[in-house]
């Protein structure tokens, strides 16, 4: 079966479905802080972990200095209720025995999955994804990304290593070429791959499907001790059902709101998805400076949350200095105020995919702005 919008961009066979305008990389809470009764500690390693009471170590903990070793990288801080997600196979977290039990550490039959997917230019003109069956009866997907480019994907095996350093094998990526030439009109070699995507995920049951989208959840609660929640894996189109469960499974202990989150919209996401037109439109008309390329990225990035970014700037020289044609140092500060930015690896892969157009003479130069702004 054809869909209508993809006759001209591909060869008989294959299915479209509608395409968000979202990254998979804006999923993420930026508003925990304000909305949730929590001490949120990124990247930080748990060393030992006490009744209610563990001590952590990284540079996010700066903030506690006097409270642990004396350290501002070291502090002790006071949980009822700690939690933290494994999303690879190594636990670099184990603390030192004793404190909390062996329940901090993996589980034996927890195995490492790796998926792999390659960009190359833009393959077709219209915001359709469509999902194929190669010749092995796989699944394979290509979507739009970021406007000039095509994601395609997935190839999913089993991974033995450090996930520190896990890479996509050169046999993925002619796989997925290949399997992109067996639809596409365009052909692409190795050689077109403008940038891999790979990760390591922690799964209860490495040959389970549901397993690797849905993750898994242990829980401990010993007599005396705080509750430890540990999430293994899982994709991020389940994300937002696995937090729910997450917090469900600490009613017994803690007082909780009923479920709420199913028809709350995500941070910034408070109009329907039909008027994201209108969003760019108003954008443009109180921020005159704007192309609707940049009002498209932004509100994408942003949406009713554009305010707090951009303020009442009256043209483009008011954001600060400019990274690249699109990253200005407004954006940059509002993200290493709200959304925990430290690097420019934060900004330009996790929180955006500006680096696949940012030439390396403005990274260097948002490395130095981003250091002198953090200290």
């Amino acid at each position: 079966m054809v869909a209508a919008l993809g006759a001209a961009a591909l060869r008989p066979t294959g299915l479209a479905r509608d395409a968000p305008g979202i990254g998979d990389h804006r999923r993420h809470p930026p508003s925990c802080r304000q909305r949730a009764e929590a001490a949120i500690r990124h990247r930080v390693r748990i060393f030992r972990l006490r009744g209610g009471r563990f001590a952590a170590g990284g540079r996010q903990c700066r903030g506690c200095r006097g409270a642990g070793r004396g350290d501002p990288h070291w502090c002790a801080l006071r949980s009822r209720r700690p939690a933290r997600r494994l999303a690879a196979g190594r636990d670099r977290s184990r603390p030192s025995s004793g404190d909390h039990g062996a329940g901090l550490g993996l589980p034996p039959h927890v195995g490492t999955a790796q998926i792999s997917q390659i960009i190359v230019r833009r393959l077709f003109d219209t915001d359709s994804v469509y999902v194929f069956q190669n010749s092995d009866r796989r699944l394979v997907f290509a979507s739009p990304y970021e406007r000039d480019f095509t994601l395609i994907g997935t190839v999913g095996r089993a991974f033995k290593g450090d996930p520190a350093i896990v890479s996509v094998p050169a046999g993925d990526i002619a796989y997925l070429c290949d399997a992109a030439n067996r639809y596409f009109r365009e052909r692409i070699e190795a050689s077109d791959v403008i940038r891999t995507v790979s990760g390591a995920n922690a799964v209860m049951d490495p040959q389970s499907r549901r397993a690797a989208r849905d993750g898994s959840m242990t829980f401990d609660a010993g007599r005396g001790k705080a509750p430890l929640l540990t999430i293994f894996g899982g994709d991020v189109t389940t994300s937002r059902l696995r937090a729910e469960q997450a917090v469900s499974s600490l009613t017994p202990f803690y007082p909780m709101s009923p479920r709420w989150t199913a028809k709350t919209p995500l941070p910034g996401g408070d109009f329907a998805w039909t008027r994201f037109d209108d969003q760019v439109d108003s954008a443009r008309e109180r921020w005159r400076f704007l192309s609707e390329v940049q009002a498209q990225r932004l509100v994408a990035a942003y949406g009713s949350r554009l305010d707090a970014v951009l303020g009442n700037a009256k043209d483009r020289a008011d954001l600060g200095p400019a990274f690249g044609p699109e990253l200005t140092a407004a954006e940059v500060r509002y993200l290493m105020t709200k959304e925990w930015a430290r690097f420019p690896d934060d900004i330009l892969w996790r929180r955006s995919k500006l680096g696949l157009t940012m030439p390396p003479h403005d990274r260097d130069a948002l490395a130095a702005f981003m250091a002198t702004t953090g200290s």
